[in-house]
């Protein structure tokens, strides 16, 4: 369904988002934390989350209005 991945795109958006709010405002990775490394450091799996982070503002960014009328929102 797509309204499924709308929510998944929007979950992964705002870990984003605060990721880089924290990275910004606190000198704190918060990914790199969950994944038991330090700042700056990347693994498989966190370079996974910032590449589903980065296609999710894509898709957000292509089809914006396709989201609204799947929601309803005008």
């Amino acid at each position: 369904q797509m309204k499924t991945i709308d929510i998944l795109v929007a979950a992964l958006l705002v870990i984003g988002g605060l990721n880089w709010g924290l990275v910004a405002f606190a000198n704190f990775d918060l990914v790199a934390f969950i994944f038991g490394m330090s700042f700056g450091e990347t693994s498989i799996l966190s370079k996974a989350v910032y590449g589903l982070v980065g296609i999710s503002a894509i898709y957000q960014a292509l089809f914006i209005k396709n989201i609204q009328r799947r929601w309803g929102v005008k």
